[in-house]
């Protein structure tokens, strides 16, 4: 498609984000087709584009097909006169500074709306309002503090998730929400405020183990734990190595993959096992039967077992580092 072409041509977006939230919201717009124009201190600019060790290359992911505007909109009325001279004509302002801070500056909504009450403003911040919206709040943190990092584990050992994926989830929320405004705007001709948390993301991405806690009354454990005992909601969903040491996850998530499978790899025995027809009774095995099969995927080199396994239509995946995508 051309940029004309896409969805979101005719918006135009002012990003006032700096390291990955807001930048990634931004990105998301600008992906779809948006005019996003990134707002950053002169001189300095975004944080990330001065990080050390190789991290500065962030920068460029996340603030790619964007255009990019020096305003000092801290120490300068004439750059925050500036800046809502810009917000007249835009449709959207992005931001994820410091709670209160916009508002500070005196560029808040209220402020916005009045310059244009079209304007649709999407704040990234640490919590939804509430007790604890001015805390200072990270994306490591709301993986903590919201039951994703313990849930990651392993037990006794909470890990935060290998990427950013607060951030960009909180991001990617705030950004369906935003779109949703859009498409009000068109009935309603005028804006609006909204916020998306990163803590009430993070409670989000957990929100199944909640369920089932308020079910059962069991609480979850770490899923690396889950894994080793009957607790999984699935039989066989996990990483097997191959002959030649590679890894490959395997989910049998239905009857007819289980079926499809053991066909596939001579597994007569365990598709005549009346006590393994069923998912339930495939987690109630998971003592002994994961082994099993083990076993079998060590007699096949990677690439031979992933013929196998897209052959027999059966969901996999080989283990990769982000350098061999």
């Amino acid at each position: 498609m051309t940029p004309t072409s896409l969805p979101l041509a005719d918006i135009r977006v002012l990003e006032l984000g700096h390291i990955i939230a807001g930048p990634s919201a931004g990105l998301l717009l600008a992906d779809l087709g948006a005019d996003v124009i990134k707002v950053e201190k002169p001189a300095e600019g975004d944080q990330t584009r001065g990080m050390p060790a190789g991290n500065w290359a962030n920068f460029h992911f996340f603030n790619r097909n964007k255009r990019s505007v020096a305003i000092d909109l801290k120490g300068s009325q004439e750059g925050r006169e500036l800046f809502l001279r810009l917000a007249k004509s835009a449709d959207v302002v992005i931001d994820n500074f410091a709670y209160g801070a916009v508002e500070g500056l005196g560029l808040g909504y209220e402020v916005l709306s009045k310059a244009n009450p079209r304007i649709i403003h999407m704040a990234l911040k640490g919590f939804l309002p509430g007790p604890s919206e001015a805390r200072p709040f990270l994306d490591e943190l709301a993986q903590m503090a919201g039951g994703l990092a313990f849930m990651t584990g392993p037990k006794g050992k909470p890990m935060r998730a290998g990427a950013s994926v607060v951030d960009v989830g909180a991001a990617a929320y705030g950004i369906i929400a935003v779109l949703a405004a859009l498409h009000q705007r068109e009935r309603t001709g005028i804006g609006q405020k909204i916020t998306s948390g990163l803590y009430e993301t993070s409670v989000y991405w957990v929100g199944q183990w909640l369920a089932n806690f308020a079910a059962t009354g069991e609480p979850s454990v770490p899923m690396p734990e889950m894994r080793q005992g009957t607790r999984m909601g699935w039989g066989i969903y996990q990483l097997f190595e191959a002959r030649d040491g590679e890894q490959v996850f395997i989910g049998i998530t239905s009857n007819a993959h289980w079926e499809r499978f053991c066909k596939e790899f001579g597994l007569g025995d365990l598709l005549a096992d009346e006590g393994l027809d069923d998912n339930a009774k495939r987690v109630a095995a998971r003592g002994w039967l994961p082994a099993r099969i083990g076993e079998e995927m060590r007699k096949y080199a990677s690439g031979e077992l992933a013929e196998r396994l897209e052959r027999a239509r059966i969901p996999f995946a080989p283990l990769r580092r982000p350098d061999q995508l």
